[in-house]
């Protein structure tokens, strides 16, 4: 029993290590750099082509981030299925995109695992400099059916896709940490 609890208090210790409370000058994947004027909480997830990062915690708010994605490759890694049921379709950028392309791309992103997304604007933006398209949605969660609201940045530079994604749920954080959000997507600039 004692050596159960050891090992639940280091499971639990090595969780709450992963996250980082980040601040100031930040650079993601190595190719984009944003200033943050409020601190944000830092989600590792060494397998995903994006940062994850959050104000409450990744159930109550994301904002994701992707930093020269190249030609071919998934917004996210293709998710484990039990055997016999076949993998659901893993969006990937091509450098040739037309803006609806790219944000067909991230509903079919956020649809993966089931949920029904409904994209509600789309217009010509900026991000990281670049000219590319804003849009917003919504996702009614197929886990919990839990309504969350987001936008979404995205441009491309060099055959290369540069974008940010910010969902939260739609009753009161997606309204109070948008701003935030924006201001650190704002900041963005390609390194």
């Amino acid at each position: 029993m004692k050596k159960l609890s050891v090992l639940l208090i280091a499971v639990l210790l090595a969780g709450c290590a992963a996250v980082v409370k980040v601040e100031g000058d930040q650079v993601v994947k190595d190719r984009l750099s944003v200033k943050l004027p409020t601190a944000w909480n830092r989600i590792p997830h060494h397998n995903e082509p994006y940062e994850l990062w959050t104000q409450d915690g990744v159930s109550l708010d994301q904002l994701r981030m992707w930093a020269g994605v190249k030609p071919g490759q998934a917004l996210v890694t293709k998710p484990h299925v039990p055997m016999g049921q076949t993998a659901p379709r893993v969006p990937t950028f091509a450098a040739n995109m037309t803006p609806d392309q790219l944000v067909s791309m991230f509903e079919t992103m956020y649809a993966i695992d089931g949920s029904q997304v409904k994209i509600t604007k789309v217009e010509p933006g900026r991000f990281a400099g670049e000219d590319g398209v804003r849009f917003e949605f919504g996702v009614i969660k197929k886990s919990n059916e839990l309504q969350l609201k987001g936008t979404g940045w995205a441009a491309v530079r060099n055959n290369e896709l540069f974008a940010a994604t910010f969902t939260a749920p739609e009753l009161s954080f997606y309204k109070r940490l948008l701003p935030r959000a924006e201001a650190v997507v704002a900041t963005a600039r390609i390194r």
